[in-house]
């Protein structure tokens, strides 16, 4: 089974964080990178860029409405994911519980069950 773990950033919080404390979650996704990758459990990761160069795009009677910038009523953000193919959801969770941010307060790991997946090269039906 695919899981997303999906990190969501509040600037408040990473505002408050250490130097010190910021390398120690560098270096921590860095070891849970290779964790995976060894356990073979890694499909692809990627971080988003800012908040502040992201629009929102919606179609209003026909025609595409840009909209620029932070564009969520909360303080926390999409900031990136891990994709993963693990057994089960317990091992996701368990998974998603060494990706440091989970230990920062204010911070978590969302998991997701994928049910429909697509890449590139992949042809799948949808469902």
């Amino acid at each position: 089974m695919k899981y997303l773990l999906a990190m969501y950033l509040n600037p408040d919080v990473m505002a408050s964080l250490s130097e010190a404390e910021m390398d120690t979650i560098m270096t921590g996704h860095q070891e849970f990178i290779r964790t995976i990758r060894e356990s073979g459990e890694m499909i692809s990761t990627q971080a988003l860029g800012a908040v502040a160069d992201s629009s929102v795009v919606r179609v209003r009677g026909g025609l595409p409405a840009v909209t620029d910038g932070p564009f969520l009523e909360s303080k926390e953000f999409l900031a990136g994911y891990y994709l993963v193919e693990c057994a089960s959801k317990e091992r996701a969770v368990e998974l998603a519980a060494m990706i440091p941010d989970a230990a920062v307060e204010g911070l978590g790991i969302e998991v997701r069950q994928v049910v429909f997946f697509a890449d590139a090269e992949t042809e799948a039906a949808m469902a």
